[in-house]
């Protein structure tokens, strides 16, 4: 009669264990979905970021060639270019940190899996 008992909420235990490691492997996958999905909206603010600092640089080299007197209008567009290029350093900070977390996220669902594994045999 123990030894059914036993058997029985063992049973119960390795069901609520698949049953969490499934829930878990869930909201892994779900996470590692967004997780690209903010990689790929960084990549192309970073990309497009790059594109506004060049064009802003252009700009600056434009107008101080064509009116030597608009040096105050050259301070505001390396303004303009400093902020660009901030944006940039952070957007590629964000990118970076994305792919950390898609890494870790990555190697966190080989565990889970591996453990899923281990607990299905």
């Amino acid at each position: 009669m123990q030894t059914s008992k036993a058997t029985e909420d063992i049973a119960n235990h390795i069901l609520a264990v698949q049953d969490s490691t499934s829930a878990a492997v869930e909201a892994i996958r779900q996470i590692a979905t967004r997780m690209r999905e903010i990689n790929e909206n960084t990549s192309a603010v970073a990309a497009s970021v790059e594109q506004q600092n060049s064009a802003t640089s252009e700009i600056s080299r434009n107008v101080a060639s064509a009116a030597e007197g608009t040096g105050h209008v050259v301070s505001v567009l390396g303004d303009v270019a400093g902020a660009a290029t901030q944006t940039r350093s952070s957007a590629e900070v964000v990118r970076d940190a994305s792919e950390a977390v898609d890494h870790a996220v990555a190697s966190l669902r080989l565990g889970v899996e591996d453990f899923l594994g281990k607990v299905a045999v």
